[in-house]
């Protein structure tokens, strides 16, 4: 005992090699992997040791593992080393043995198996209530069971689903749900799971999923993306890195060289999006009552500070009710185009855009309304006005540990407080008040005051979020320019013809002719003097909506609008140019003919093209057109501050600037 005392004082100043001989001796290296074993540092010895004996004690061939930590470890296999207990393969013509095989009980899976299955494929077995967290993107095909991905559930024999993981926001994840299985013999079981899989796998991946399957696990196929639209965005430099998931340190490891043919890569389950008690409760909550047969059409109201998972939560909450396809653009019932990020100083233009658009809501199925992040002073004034005019059933309030102090917006703290254009009324019996007694301060048409909606209070759901937010103050500013970025881009790539045609650069395509006459101008965030209106027009973003007022009636043009209209926005597009000589705009859009003909607007905000647009199109020689760097911010409405019509002392935020683009014009 002494001995052996002393051999364990001494084992701590001896070399890594000696202690794990003395621990395992059939872990023996022969003199060469010795001699490279030498050149490690200490802790990269500790962690070669502790890998050497976990793969030991697994009972599995311990070079494998050491070759794809360190080639410091391939050596030649050790005399004494146990073989790995691989199960054979069933031979294919047993069917029915390799199914009872895999139905029967095995242990659970702690890590989901990946297995490429071809290039750009791979295939996913996910046991019942786990989940695989990655980043990238790639289409999801459900192959056998049912799966959710942020809050949207996929089931078998649905069409693929196309799944974008940024790093500007959380990753996803693929949980594996319950589902229930139907009521027959066990043969047909096996039949009907031999012919999901068929057409999708062959003969050797099929036998891969029988061995590994157990009972409630879903079978997920993972394909390369590539689409239009993200060959569009990532033909800019720009851009092109947001989808790209390359690891710093490249590994040998076959289930992160099968996810890298793909295009993701897995993640930690911390940078997953968590959802808390409370979220997971109010979600749980909504749903049920958007379910109800009696009422199912809630109107929830969603407000918090910034960055606290207001529309995260939005999001999944939707793809909860509806189930809809969340990777795709989606033409709006009603929109319109405000023109700014933001409505400080502009308050009533604001409120009267919520009317308008609020104005189309009929019922008939659940209303979420996304707030702003502005919950202090005025904005808070503001969004108890929208309370009281929107009349939620629910109103959800988001808090965190950063998140700026809130009171909590309970019907009577909303009823006893002064909103930014109405004022607090005495509660009544029932604590129900109608409208048309604050409709005058907030100029509601005539046929509302004659249908005044009646106002029954809301029920406030408290949601305390804790998660890793990829959003500080620091770069939030150009966290936000990424976004709208991104949304531009994919508008535009609708523009790009259908796969597998090539891609046509911006400047390639053939743009609409709209005389000067047939439409009217109007710079919605700032004051433009009338000899500039074509500059500030030329290369811009500009939303094509369609205002009640007939413009046919000029001969020439421009047609300049003396205040912002509330109107129908149709869509988009660019002002690639401009043709003074026939007098015409050159617009480029994705909005089909049959749309454009009811077109007579032109409103131009704050929304920039992104730079990428403009400075990294293809197939373009000598100078770029409209870029400079000698650009006059002299020129009134060359940027906000300059002619702006709020006062510079309403807030020192600051200001917005145009990107320097020369506007030149044909």
């Amino acid at each position: 005992m002494a001995d052996s005392g002393l051999l364990l004082k001494r084992g701590s100043c001896r070399s890594t090699w000696l202690r794990a001989r003395k621990a395992r001796p059939q872990l023996i290296l022969s003199r060469r992997p010795r001699r490279r074993l030498g050149t490690l540092r200490w802790c990269g010895r500790r962690r070669l040791r502790r890998r050497l004996l976990q793969a030991q004690a697994a009972g599995v061939d311990w070079r494998e593992g050491a070759r794809q930590v360190s080639r410091a470890a391939a050596a030649g296999r050790p005399k004494t080393a146990t073989p790995s207990p691989i199960p054979s393969p069933t031979p294919a013509s047993e069917p029915e043995s390799e199914f009872e095989s895999a139905s029967s009980c095995r242990r659970p899976l702690l890590i989901p198996p990946v297995r490429p299955v071809g290039p750009g494929r791979a295939l996913l077995l996910l046991p019942v209530e786990q989940g695989f967290t990655f980043s990238g993107i790639c289409r999801v095909t459900c192959l056998y069971g049912q799966v959710q991905v942020f809050g949207f559930t996929i089931s078998q024999g649905q069409p693929a689903r196309d799944i974008f993981s940024v790093y500007t926001h959380s990753c996803l994840s693929i949980h594996a749900l319950h589902y229930s299985l139907p009521e027959k013999s066990k043969k047909e079981l096996k039949r009907e799971a031999r012919n999901l899989l068929k057409s999708h796998l062959n003969l050797d991946d099929r036998r891969w999923s029988m061995q590994n399957f157990s009972l409630q696990c879903s079978i997920v196929l993972l394909e390369h993306l590539k689409t239009a639209s993200v060959n569009f965005i990532t033909s800019y430099p720009g851009s092109s890195y947001i989808f790209v998931q390359e690891s710093p340190t490249p590994q040998i490891k076959p289930e992160y060289l099968a996810l890298r043919s793909v295009g993701i890569r897995k993640e930690k389950k911390r940078k997953g999006l968590q959802l808390t008690e409370s979220t997971l409760s109010a979600l749980e909550e909504l749903v049920s009552v958007s379910c109800e047969e009696v009422d199912g059409c809630p109107v929830i109201l969603v407000c918090g500070s910034q960055d606290v998972g207001k529309s995260t939560f939005n999001r999944y909450l939707i793809n909860q009710l509806l189930n809809p396809p969340f990777t795709h653009l989606r033409t709006p019932q009603k929109m319109v185009y405000y023109g700014k990020p933001s409505c400080k100083n502009n308050y009533e233009n604001y409120i009267d855009i919520i009317k308008y658009v609020f104005s189309a809501y009929k019922r008939e199925s659940p209303l979420i309304v996304n707030t702003m992040g502005w919950v202090s002073d005025q904005g808070l004034l503001l969004l108890i006005d929208l309370i009281r005019l929107l009349s939620p059933s629910h109103v959800v309030q988001f808090r965190c540990d950063h998140s700026k102090y809130m009171p909590d917006l309970t019907p009577q703290y909303v009823d006893d407080m002064d909103g930014l254009y109405t004022k607090s009324k005495t509660k009544m019996r029932n604590r129900r008040f109608r409208l048309a007694a604050f409709a005058d301060a907030l100029e509601f048409a005539d046929e509302e005051k004659e249908s005044p909606v009646e106002f029954t209070g809301h029920k406030l759901i408290g949601v305390y979020t804790d998660f890793t937010y990829r959003i500080t103050p620091r770069n939030r500013e150009s966290h936000n320019k990424i976004l709208r970025d991104l949304t531009i881009l994919s508008y535009l790539s609708q523009l790009q013809p259908p796969m597998p045609k090539p891609l046509s650069p911006l400047h390639s395509l053939t743009p609409y002719q709209v005389p000067f006459n047939a439409v009217a101008l109007r710079i919605t965030h700032s004051d433009v003097a009338p000899t500039h209106i074509l500059y500030a027009v030329n290369a811009s973003w500009v939303g094509l909506c369609k205002i009640q007022d007939d413009v046919r009636g000029y001969t020439n043009g421009p047609i300049l609008l003396a205040q912002t209209p509330i109107c129908d926005c149709l869509g988009f597009g660019i002002c690639r140019g401009i043709d003074m000589e026939k007098r015409l705009y050159h617009i480029l859009t994705p909005v089909p003919p049959e749309e454009l003909r009811t077109v007579n607007c032109l409103l131009v905000g704050a929304i920039a093209i992104p730079h990428c647009v403009l400075k990294c199109q293809r197939g373009i020689e000598g100078t770029v057109p409209y870029v400079t760097t000698d650009y006059n911010f002299k020129i009134p409405g060359a940027s906000e501050k300059i002619g702006a019509r709020e006062p510079e002392e309403a807030h020192k935020e600051k200001p917005y600037r145009r990107p320097k683009f020369c506007r030149k014009m044909k």
